[in-house]
């Protein structure tokens, strides 16, 4: 940063009418955030009258840490004024900084010179044909204290085959589907919870802010998505919020192959969080 003359502001989540000062006075250009704190900013700017294109300097907004759909990337830029690259990393390997999208924005660069990358079937730990999705497996090469040899990420991605145009000849990994650990199982079929998110962020109406509720229902589990609603559309009539239940309702099932219940909720009535948002609530009885 000092040798390309950039000043960086280390500011964790928290906070966030301050942030946003900070992007005033400092005239930040860009930032670097987990997608839900993103979400989350849009509506502090909301609320406190700031409009990011005319107030902010916004140009570039690094998005990682937690799995994102492109619909969540296409409403942080339009909210932002600012254009948004995926970024990878993880707290055991030094924080951010593991991969990045380039201008090409298909698949993100490895910094080769500093990780080995594999991808590994999770069962079997053998290696996945590029363009086939496993585990995520990182080798430190440049570490002395505390060296990692093939860490097990628990994230699973796919190598991008072929050369990248950009000219970087480092290797490519796709966008992080989700975690190993974080797939449920409901009716027999395996869910991860970006499937749903890609699926709600699609829809125009739908707000920024859902949670994935599983309970038991007898001897079966059941899911309940609630789902924040736009504020202009909530204030609709209730035949249009009844059509748009069942248009989700529907979509859902398409996608997961099950019906799982969908209840339509207020803007902003959903439990926020300025770190990583907590997307499933799990109640069912561990036996």
């Amino acid at each position: 940063a000092e040798r390309l003359g950039m000043l960086t502001v280390p500011a964790g989540a928290g906070n966030s009418k301050r942030q946003i000062k900070f992007m005033q006075d400092f005239g930040t250009t860009i930032i670097h955030a987990i997608p839900s704190y993103a979400l989350h900013l849009l509506s502090v700017f909301e609320e406190t009258g700031v409009d990011p294109p005319r107030d902010i300097q916004l140009k570039i907004a690094y998005l990682g840490a937690e799995p994102y759909s492109e619909h969540t990337r296409k409403r942080v830029e339009e909210g932002l004024g600012a254009k948004v690259f995926n970024s990878y990393g993880l707290s055991e390997m030094s924080g951010p900084g593991v991969a990045f999208e380039c201008p090409e924005q298909n698949g993100m660069h490895i910094w080769e010179d500093a990780y080995l990358v594999e991808v590994l079937n999770p069962t079997t730990l053998e290696p996945m044909p590029d363009g086939e999705e496993g585990e995520l497996v990182l080798t430190t090469l440049d570490r002395e204290a505390m060296p990692l040899i093939r860490y097990r990420t628990r994230d699973l991605t796919s190598i991008v085959p072929g050369a990248c145009p950009c000219g970087r000849t480092h290797k490519r990994i796709a966008r992080i589907k989700g975690r190993s650990d974080d797939m449920f199982i409901i009716k027999g079929v395996n869910v991860f919870p970006m499937q749903v998110e890609t699926l709600l962020m699609g829809v125009p109406e739908v707000g920024r802010n859902y949670q994935i509720i599983l309970e038991n229902e007898g001897p079966m589990d059941a899911m309940t998505v609630r789902v924040e609603v736009q504020h202009e559309f909530f204030r609709g009539d209730i035949k249009s919020l009844k059509a748009l239940q069942q248009r989700i309702t529907a979509a859902l099932k398409g996608e997961l192959l099950f019906t799982p219940k969908v209840a339509l909720v207020e803007p902003d009535s959903l439990p926020k969080r300025e770190g990583k948002a907590v997307r499933v609530i799990d109640h069912r009885r561990q036996e």
